[in-house]
């Protein structure tokens, strides 16, 4: 099964400071087809004014990455981290039993990111928060693990549940494979570019949803940078 997402078709409401789309049912829009996929619970596309940002608010028992696509995010916490994460790389916090954040661009122009909330294998554990630089030419024509919790991605930024959030570069005409297990949920996003899965055309933007496949063939149709989560 692979059902394309149009960006079109999501849900999600202008703020002014805030321009935020959402592939899963968040805040004010709720869809009943589109709850979770897998344990994949949230995935946002922000466009984040300049100056602007998400002020201190609490999150318990949610792994959260972010990937940032253009600007930086920098980020503030409960426990004393701050860091700011640039276009490319990827944060993550652990929420646990419970940790207050804070998002800010405090850039002169629009920040943009995608925000994905995984459920964890277990409640509670101690917050954490981490963020690490993936400089793209290391993902160019084919996928690297940003973050995982499965047991053979050591070098990524560790969450706790048995998922894995990775990204790939590939150049018009040229072709990635990611291979599903069996049981798993694939979600996948075209940050930028024009793309097929198994023959089936998405833009930027749009999301993929994949089951009941075994491999996947991602072609660009043009220059494209694509973002996935592998849950169970």
């Amino acid at each position: 099964m692979i059902e394309v997402r149009p960006f079109e078709s999501l849900g999600g409401a202008n703020h002014g400071w805030l321009d935020a789309k959402h592939h899963f049912s968040f805040a004010d829009y709720h869809d009943p087809a589109r709850v979770h996929w897998g344990s994949l619970r949230v995935w946002n596309d922000d466009v984040i004014a300049p100056r602007s940002g998400f002020p201190p608010h609490p999150h318990a028992n949610m792994e959260i990455i972010t990937y940032v696509r253009e600007g930086a995010i920098t980020h503030e916490d409960s426990l004393g981290n701050k860091g700011r994460t640039e276009a490319g790389d990827v944060q993550v916090m652990s929420a646990g039993t419970g940790i207050r954040h804070a998002e800010y661009n405090l850039e002169d122009e629009e920040t943009r990111i995608f925000q994905i909330w995984i459920v964890p294998e277990q409640t509670g554990g101690q917050p954490s928060w981490g963020a690490k630089p993936f400089p793209k030419d290391d993902r160019a024509g084919s996928f690297v693990t940003l973050a995982s919790g499965l047991p053979e991605d050591g070098d990524a930024l560790p969450i706790r549940t048995p998922a894995r959030v990775a990204g790939a570069t590939v150049r018009a005409g040229e072709t990635v494979t990611y291979r599903l297990g069996e049981g798993r949920h694939l979600y996948l996003v075209p940050a930028t570019g024009a793309i097929e899965v198994n023959g089936v055309a998405a833009n930027a933007r749009d999301g993929v949803a994949v089951r009941d496949v075994a491999e996947v063939a991602i072609t660009a149709r043009e220059d494209s940078e694509v973002v996935l989560v592998d849950a169970a």
